[in-house]
């Protein structure tokens, strides 16, 4: 009968350790959580402060623009290509691509000779 008692005096004793253990951590946890949200609300009120300033300073402040229109006028014409280190038939797809058009891949810059066959 001794050691039963001993034993629920034993399973009592850890339970109460357990649930005050709890209430430890929890007490805790509450603590942290408090200063965090006073932390929170002290940071808030600074910055509403520093805000309330910012805006009084600047509805004091009226703005001034400029506009400056100095009637620049740019004519900008398409450049045609020359032949300065470019073959004739670069130059001609250049052309062609500056006007916007596809070029005639039939076309060539330079005439074929009259003796094509005898050339070779």
């Amino acid at each position: 009968m001794r050691t039963i008692a001993m034993l629920a005096v034993l399973a009592i004793a850890a339970g109460g350790g357990w649930f005050s253990r709890g209430w430890f951590e929890d007490a805790q946890r509450l603590t942290a959580l408090e200063a965090a949200r006073a932390a929170t609300s002290q940071a808030l009120a600074r910055e509403s402060v520093i805000a309330g300033v910012v805006e009084a300073r600047l509805a004091t402040l009226d703005a001034h623009q400029r506009v400056i229109d100095r009637g620049v006028i740019r004519e900008i014409q398409k450049p045609i290509y020359r032949r300065v280190c470019l073959e004739p038939d670069a130059v001609r797809l250049l052309n062609a691509a500056a006007a916007g058009r596809a070029p005639d891949p039939t076309d060539t810059a330079e005439p074929l000779p009259d003796d094509a066959a005898a050339a070779e």
